[in-house]
């Protein structure tokens, strides 16, 4: 069985918030790992994106949302680490 991951493995956001309950598979069943902003229909929505402008991406995201830029920077810098980036 496959494990359940509580953020996205693309970009981090917690998988709870995501508003659509996640991605989508090609075969239209659930992502476990990935939200709905960074994959759907088994295809990443964004396919050439690299690490570092993702992680600019949600920076900006955060900030739109009131949280302070050293927050932000907190929030982002694990994003290498995730499933998607680790073998680039």
């Amino acid at each position: 069985m496959e494990t359940a991951y509580k953020n996205c493995q693309s970009c981090g956001m917690p998988l709870k918030r995501d508003e659509k309950g996640g991605g989508t598979n090609a075969d239209g069943s659930k992502s476990i790992m990935y939200c709905s902003r960074c994959y759907e229909s088994g295809k990443f929505i964004r396919p050439n994106i690299t690490v570092t402008e993702m992680q600019a991406l949600v920076k900006d995201k955060i900030k739109e949302f009131g949280f302070p830029g050293f927050l932000a920077g907190l929030f982002t810098k694990n994003i290498p680490k995730l499933e998607r980036w680790k073998n680039k």
